[in-house]
């Protein structure tokens, strides 16, 4: 009987034992799960960084979540979603290739450093817009095509960067073509840099197309107001 007993309490042990085991079990890999995808999340930005990124993203509509600077799920699933649309590697990482993308600068610096980063960047940024859209058009063509990016900056039409109006979504056959990404030549830096001194060979224009290519209607209702090369300018 004794011998019995003890079986029978050996057994419901073992039992608990097994039952509790998987309870914790069950609830270590919940919470690691969990974990693991927190961790996935890799975040190189300070907070203030990642607020520009969402406030980017959620401006060009890839993203929908609160700019709060946390570099959440939602926040990576946008910068993939950015990258992905941009001929980026889509890791969900802002790296130095992504941020100047997004036209900012990821430099811990002093001030006066980022700000001197941040006009490298959008130089860098419109020559690349330069390049894709105007390439083998007339110098002071590339000049009117980085004036008309400069020119929505400052409408209250148009995001108020370059970098908003560049990756405004639609606003450039090259952003979504992935032209936008080739290497820009000396002539385009120049014709940027001439455009962000105050060259505006279109006095003021916020469009150009060009007649053979553009299949917009819409486009052929501005008033013309100059021609370079192939591209039209107007407002």
């Amino acid at each position: 009987m004794k011998k019995k007993l003890t079986l029978a309490i050996s057994a419901f042990l073992a039992v608990a034992s097994c039952l509790t085991a998987g309870g914790i079990l069950s609830y270590t890999n919940s919470n690691s799960s969990e974990e693991h995808s927190i961790l996935n999340i890799v975040d190189t930005l300070t907070t203030a960084q990642n607020k520009t990124v969402q406030q980017k993203l959620k401006r060009w509509g890839y993203y929908n979540g609160a700019v709060d600077g946390i570099y959440g799920a939602k926040t990576k699933a946008a910068v993939k979603a950015f990258q992905r649309k941009n001929g980026l590697t889509a890791d969900g990482i802002v790296g130095k290739k992504t941020a100047a993308a997004l036209g900012m600068s990821i430099s811990g610096s002093s001030s006066s450093s980022s700000s001197s980063t941040q006009n490298s960047s959008d130089l860098n940024l419109l020559a690349h817009a330069v390049y894709a859209e105007a390439r083998g058009e007339p110098y002071i063509g590339q000049v009117s095509v980085a004036a008309v990016i400069l020119n929505r900056v400052k409408s209250a039409s148009f995001p108020n960067t370059i970098s908003g109006v560049i990756y405004q979504p639609w606003a450039f056959s090259s952003v979504n073509d992935g032209q936008i990404n080739l290497t820009p030549n000396q002539s385009a830096f120049k014709a940027a840099q001439d455009a962000l001194n105050g060259w505006d060979p279109t006095y003021g224009c916020l469009y150009f197309y060009n007649a053979t290519t553009s299949t917009s209607k819409w486009i052929y209702s501005r008033k013309t107001v100059v021609t370079y090369g192939k591209h039209i300018f107007a407002i």
